[in-house]
C-alpha cells in the first residue's frame, strides 16, 4: 500500500463500527508475525459478530504458522467450534455472542448456553493466553520442564501444570482404525513415583535410576504399541501384560481386515487368536521370513528405540503421567517434519491429527 492510500485508510477508521474495530484489531494483531496471507471464503479462521450466524462468519487472517497471541488462540478456537459445535449439546447450529477474557463468545441455538472455544476443554480457564506459543514451542522441542518455565517465563509448578493440561487431549488422540499391515508389540518401561512425597513402596531412586532385578518384573510396566506401515500408530500402557490388557486398548483398531505382525508372546498371540484375526507370528524380531519380507516387526520396534529415546531426557516419567507422554511422542510423530505450534494448540484443544481425519 502506498502512502496516500495508507492515509485515506487512517481517515476511515473513525466511521467504523464497534464490530469492525473488533474485527480490524483483530487481524493487524495476527498480522504482526503472519505471512499476511488471506484465508479463502469459507475457510474456519474467521469471527462472528453478536447473533451472527457461524455460516456468515468474516475471514480473518491466518493464524501465524509458529508464532500467536492471544488474537490467534481465538482463531485457532473458532476452528474447534466450527467442527464439533456446542461442547454442552453437540449441535453446531451457533452464532456469535460477545467477548469475554480475549475470546470470543458463542450461544447455542438448540439449548441456548453460551460457550467459547475453550469450554470442556483442557486449556479452559487457563491464563496468559499470549505464552502459550512459547509452551507449544517447549512441547515442540521436548525441554524439560524447568527449561519451559524459563522460556515461557512463568513459575516451574505453573510450567507442569500447564504441560500436563496441554497433553490431557492429546493422550487420547488415537487412530480409530489402522489400515494394511499392521505391526503390534510389547514394550517395558520402568516403574517410577516420580513427585510422590510419602507412601512409597520402595525407596526412592536419583534421577531415573534402574531397576533392581534385571529382565522382566513387576517393576517393569507394559506398553503395547501398533503401527501400521503409512506411520499411524497407538499405544496404551497395560494393566497387566494379558489378552484381556491387549484387547482393551486393540479391539477395533486393530481388525481381520489387517494383516497383523506380532512376536510369539502369549498374551498378544491369545488377543489375534480370540479376535479372529490372521496373525504373522515372528519368532525372531529384526528377521522377516525370506518367503514373506513384508512381515516384521522393524517399524514398530523403531518406533520403541526413538520412544525411550526421547524419554531418556525427563530421567524418568511418572507411571501416573505415562499416558500422556506417550500421546506427546504419538503427536510429535504424526506430524513430523510439518509441526507448528498452532498444530500442538488444536491438538491441545482436541484436534490432534488423528482427530482432525474423524471430523
Amino acid at each position: 500500500m502506498d502512502q496516500t492510500a495508507f492515509e485515506t485508510w487512517l481517515g476511515e477508521i473513525v466511521v467504523l463500527t464497534e464490530p469492525q474495530r473488533r474485527r480490524a484489531w483483530q487481524a493487524l494483531a495476527l498480522s504482526e508475525t503472519a505471512d499476511r496471507r488471506p484465508i479463502e471464503a469459507g475457510s474456519s479462521d474467521s469471527v462472528s459478530e453478536p447473533g451472527e450466524p457461524l455460516a456468515a462468519r468474516r475471514p480473518l487472517l491466518a493464524p501465524p504458522a509458529d508464532r500467536f497471541g492471544a488474537a490467534g488462540v481465538a482463531a485457532l478456537g473458532q476452528r474447534r467450534v466450527t467442527n464439533v459445535g456446542c461442547p454442552h449439546c453437540d449441535n453446531r447450529d451457533v452464532v456469535g455472542w460477545g467477548q469475554a477474557s480475549d475470546l470470543p463468545r458463542y450461544r447455542c441455538k438448540a439449548c441456548l448456553r453460551t460457550f467459547n472455544a475453550l469450554t470442556k476443554t483442557p486449556l479452559a480457564n487457563l491464563r496468559m493466553k499470549d505464552k502459550w506459543s512459547t509452551q507449544t514451542e517447549a512441547m515442540i522441542d521436548g525441554v524439560s520442564t524447568l527449561k519451559a518455565a524459563q522460556r515461557c517465563g512463568v513459575h516451574y509448578t505453573t510450567a507442569f501444570r500447564w504441560r500436563h493440561r496441554f497433553l490431557a487431549s492429546l493422550a487420547g488422540d488415537k487412530p480409530k482404525a489402522l489400515t494394511g499391515i499392521v505391526e503390534g508389540d510389547e514394550t517395558f518401561i520402568l516403574e517410577s513415583f516420580k513427585g510422590k512425597r510419602s507412601g512409597m513402596p520402595r525407596k526412592s531412586r536419583k534421577r531415573g535410576g534402574k531397576s533392581a532385578k534385571r529382565g522382566l518384573s513387576a517393576e517393569q510396566i507394559p506398553v503395547i504399541v501398533a503401527r501400521d506401515r503409512q506411520g499411524a500408530t497407538t499405544d496404551a500402557v497395560l494393566a497387566k501384560l494379558n489378552r484381556a490388557s491387549i484387547a482393551a486398548a486393540l479391539n477395533g483398531v486393530v481388525t481381520p481386515a489387517n494383516e497383523f505382525c506380532c512376536d510369539s508372546g502369549t498374551a498378544i498371540v491369545a488377543f489375534a487368536r480370540r479376535a479372529g484375526i490372521a496373525a504373522h507370528v515372528l519368532p525372531m524380531p529384526g528377521k522377516p521370513n525370506p518367503r514373506a519380507p513384508d512381515f516384521h516387526l522393524n517399524n514398530v520396534n523403531a518406533y520403541h528405540g526413538r520412544l525411550k529415546e526421547w524419554l531418556r531426557r525427563f530421567h524418568g516419567v511418572a507411571t501416573k503421567n505415562l499416558p500422556n507422554y506417550l500421546g506427546w511422542r504419538r503427536t510429535l510423530e504424526a506430524l513430523g517434519q510439518t509441526i507448528t505450534s498452532s498444530a500442538m494448540l488444536l491438538g491441545a484443544i482436541g484436534l490432534g491429527p488423528y482427530q482432525q481425519t474423524t471430523l
